[in-house]
């Protein structure tokens, strides 16, 4: 699709059928890297800043990317791996969870719920205001989010009352800036404050506007299998880090070498967190319900039920 094609679709209507499909199929159903980009807090502990949320990439053909992924410690580690869920396929950890939930033992319940599977969601944007990082400013990233901020995107496309607009979020011409706004809530990132701003253009020039769309990263390829360790690797780590003995562990160097130097500071205490793995408990923290009651640990309880309103908007 060129560029001049996505401009002729710019409209709320015209990407919603795509989007309703994909919905259709999700209700139905890491640390390091440059291209992410990841607001921070300034020194009075609240985090601001201004992104906009960019189209399709070329070639695919929604502005999302979706990933289920496992983040827990156990006798034997930690535990943080991407959810073959994902993909539809069987996952050793959601089956231990459901042999856990089903054992009928309010312990095990417990013990699922803190191993239950994280949601997130993967997006193009171009950042135009980082206060704490200003370099970062008018550049491509890919962003890292969760239910909440989710939520605020498929409701900016159906508004709770009538005399609001509904807007594509993801749209150059009409689409809308959103406005990042962090809290700290319970020792915990809280994103209720957030909001889109007015709409309009993101600029006002259809080429400078091409030209950061051609930059997007792939959305597809992050959930692609390649992205995935296989049944049988993650169910030898999961064994380690469930402190099953005559266990091989499997897990990247970086990890090994990080929680041999723990173990040796603290002398067989427990060992705080490795630094590569807290940024990616951080950044799943906001998919995180701290408050509801779950249901079954392999729901897909921090899923709402999206599709109606998509369909709704479509049908208007």
């Amino acid at each position: 699709m060129s560029f001049s094609d996505l401009k002729k679709k710019s409209n709320l209507g015209s990407l919603t059928n795509k989007l309703v499909k994909e919905v259709e199929k999700m209700t139905k159903t890491g640390g390091g890297d440059d291209r992410l980009w990841k607001p921070q807090l300034d020194k009075t502990g609240n985090g601001y800043a201004v992104i906009r949320f960019l189209p399709a990439p070329d070639g695919e053909d929604l502005p999302w990317a979706k990933l289920y992924s496992h983040a827990f410690q156990g006798p034997g580690g930690w535990f943080i791996e991407n959810s073959l869920t994902t993909l539809g396929q069987k996952d050793p950890v959601s089956e231990y969870n459901s042999q856990l939930w089903n054992s009928g033992l309010e312990s095990d319940k417990d013990v699922a719920r803190k191993q239950k599977r994280k949601l997130s969601y993967y997006s193009n944007i171009y950042v135009v205001k980082d206060p704490v990082n200003p370099d970062n400013e008018g550049k491509v990233f890919l962003f890292k989010f969760g239910k909440k901020i989710f939520d605020k995107i498929t409701a900016a496309m159906q508004p709770e009352f009538e005399d609001e607009e509904p807007i594509n979020p993801f749209d150059f011409w009409q689409g809308a800036n959103f406005k990042l706004k962090i809290k700290k809530v319970a020792g915990y990132w809280n994103y209720d404050s957030s909001e889109f701003a007015r709409l309009q253009a993101l600029l006002d020039d259809d080429d400078a506007m091409e030209a950061i769309w051609k930059k997007e990263y792939s959305l597809t390829s992050l959930v692609a299998p390649d992205q995935f360790k296989t049944y049988e690797e993650l169910k030898t780590r999961l064994d380690y880090v469930l402190g099953m003995k005559g266990t091989p562990k499997f897990q990247d160097q970086e990890t090994v070498e990080e929680e041999e130097q723990f173990r040796r500071e603290n002398r067989g205490a427990a060992a705080p967190m490795p630094e590569s793995m807290r940024s990616e408990l951080d950044s799943l923290s906001e998919g995180r319900d701290f408050n509801s009651s779950d249901t079954t640990p392999s729901s897909t309880e921090e899923e709402d039920n999206t599709l109606s309103y998509f369909q709704r908007l479509a049908d208007a």
